[in-house]
Parts: structure tokens; sequence; C-alpha cells
């Protein structure tokens, strides 16, 4: 329906025409809101890739044939969503997950002491296998279509804290294999979104106490029974896609889980 006929479609319902009067209305967004749509575009195709630079505002308004005010606010909302970054005097960047502030977006787990603890991961295994059911559900996906699942420990000052079963879409992380993941040393998100093409944009977490089941008190090095944080999340890409299902068990003894609400 173009501009004219949801016009003449309007003015049918106003006079009680046919059945015009009980359809719902058409909605609009604000003009922002489809520049912000335009640009996430833009985002999603790699126009503009993690770590670059993107058009000014000026040049983004002459572009779409907007104001300059028009942009800007949609950039502020991408910007609150952490997909662009301003950076004063150069310039607004596409996020990336190599920025230390983006790993701690999701990884939560904080000392007791305020300060800053540097983790490693070891690596425990990365293999192929047909989706389980629930995975299959969370991902999207057909039963049993291929997944990659990766298990590794996260130790701080030596001490192993945190267990993560992380399950992701098999089609889409072709060729990630044990010895690819040992090879690359920043953080698993940025190598998903370097070499997969795969930008974790949000994610969903269910947070609950558990008590260690054998096999995973094992790997913890804790007693069976030993209390842990248990933490589900699903993550998601541009258009709400989601790309990932992690299971995590946190020994909380000298750290805390911090959820910023807003």
């Amino acid at each position: 329906m173009n501009a004219n006929q949801a016009s003449a479609a309007n003015m049918n319902g106003q006079s009680g025409e046919g059945t015009a009067a009980s359809a719902p209305s058409p909605t609009f967004s604000p003009l922002y809101q489809q520049i912000k749509g335009l640009i996430t575009q833009s985002l999603e195709s790699g126009e503009w890739k993690p770590g670059e630079i993107i058009p000014s505002e000026v040049e983004l308004a002459g572009r779409y044939k907007v104001s300059q005010g028009t942009v800007r606010k949609a950039i502020d909302e991408l910007a609150a969503e952490n997909l662009l970054v301003r950076r004063q005097g150069k310039g607004t960047f596409v996020a990336t997950h190599n920025e230390d502030r983006a790993q701690f977006r999701f990884l939560r787990l904080l000392a007791d002491d305020g300060a800053e603890h540097p983790h490693i991961s070891k690596l425990l295994e990365c293999r192929r296998l047909r989706a389980p059911a629930e995975i299959a559900r969370q991902l999207d996906l057909k039963p049993a279509d291929p997944v990659v699942q990766i298990k590794r420990l996260l130790q701080f000052d030596s001490v192993t804290t945190v267990l993560d079963e992380i399950w992701l879409p098999g089609a889409m992380f072709r060729g990630l294999t044990l010895e690819r993941l040992n090879e690359y040393k920043g953080p698993l998100y940025a190598l998903f979104e370097a070499e997969f093409g795969t930008r974790m944009i949000r994610a969903s977490e269910k947070i609950r106490a558990v008590a260690a089941e054998p096999a995973v008190a094992e790997l913890l090095g804790v007693a069976a029974g030993f209390p842990l944080l248990s933490v589900e999340r699903v993550s998601y890409t541009y258009g709400d896609r989601p790309v990932e299902v992690r299971r995590g068990w946190y020994v909380t003894t000298g750290y805390y889980y911090q959820n910023d609400l807003s």
C-alpha cells in the first residue's frame, strides 16, 4: 500500500464505508527509527566492518536525505545498544568484541575486592554433533541439525572458577576446530566476529543457584553438591537471530555476578 492508498483507506474508515473502520490502523515508526534501521542493515551486510569508522553525521544525513539531528538520534540509540562507539574528536566506529570493554558486557563475574583479575581460558573440547532437541529449539534449528559444542574452563588467579558449555549452529561455524580455538589468543566472541562474520549484539540469561553435579564438580575442583551459580544464556546477532547457547557454572567464592539494569 502506498501513501495515497493509505490515505484513502483512512478516509474510508472515517466515513464508515465498508469494513475499513474495524481494520487495524497502519503504524509508522519515527523517522530516526527508520534511519536507525537503515544503518543497522549496513552493519549487518558488512558495509562497515567491526572497528571501522562509519561516515560522519553530515555524510549520512546527505545519504538518507534527512536532517543531521535525525541521524544523531539514530546513532545515539545504536551507541546505547553497543553497536556503535563514539570517540571524542575521532568519529563514530563500529563496535568490536576486540575492545576490552566489550568483553565485560558478557563476562559478569567480578572479584569481591573490586580489582580486575585477569583470566585464562583452558579449552577442553570442540566437536561437531547433531543438535539435541532443546539446543535445536533455542537456536531455531531443525532437530538433529549440525551444531558445534565447545567446553572450556576459565581460571582466575590460577583458580578454576567457571565451566562453560557452548553450542553454536554448525552451518554458521564451519571450520571451527579445537586447534583453531587454541591458536586464537583473543576473546571467543572476537574470533566469531573476525573469522565467521557473527557478532553477538545482545543476550538473554537465566540465573539460578544449583548444587554441583559430580561431573561438573570434578572439572571445577569442588566437592559434589558444592553451591554454584548456573547461568544459561542465549546470544543473538542482527535480526534477533539466536546464534549461541551457553551454559555456565560459576564458583562464586570471592566473586559475584554483576548485572546492570537500565
